[in-house]
């Protein structure tokens, strides 16, 4: 199997129930703390380029901190840049996990997604 970096919040069930399921299949992960040491913007860029989903995908819309920066509101009106800082800014913005092996990469976590995205990498 394939190495992997996955951007995770230890404390989220989500996370720890994908790092299970990839650790399960055999991969050997490289796990990153998405508080404390988010993405850069450009790390994001790449990320969001090989994930083919539209930015807004890579928010999570139902955290704390969307909630109080107020980005249900004003998210369609900031620019792709402005979008990529505050995420790099703000690590638990991030739908998490995000995994990567460098060329594909998976938002959040659906056993179903995972198997179709990582059984075979």
């Amino acid at each position: 199997m394939s190495d992997l970096k996955v951007y995770q919040y230890p404390k989220c069930s989500t996370c720890r129930s994908a790092v299970k399921w990839l650790k399960e299949q055999g991969h050997e992960l490289t796990l990153q703390h998405i508080a404390e040491q988010p993405p850069t913007v450009e790390e994001l860029r790449v990320l969001v380029k090989n994930s083919g989903l539209p930015l807004k995908k890579f928010f999570n819309t139902s955290g704390e901190v969307y909630r109080e920066l107020g980005l249900k509101d004003k998210l369609a009106d900031l620019s792709e840049d402005e979008q990529l800082a505050l995420l790099s800014a703000h690590g638990m913005l991030i739908k998490r996990p995000v995994v990567t092996d460098g060329k594909q990469v998976t938002v959040g976590y659906k056993e179903d997604q995972y198997a179709e995205a990582w059984s075979n990498a």
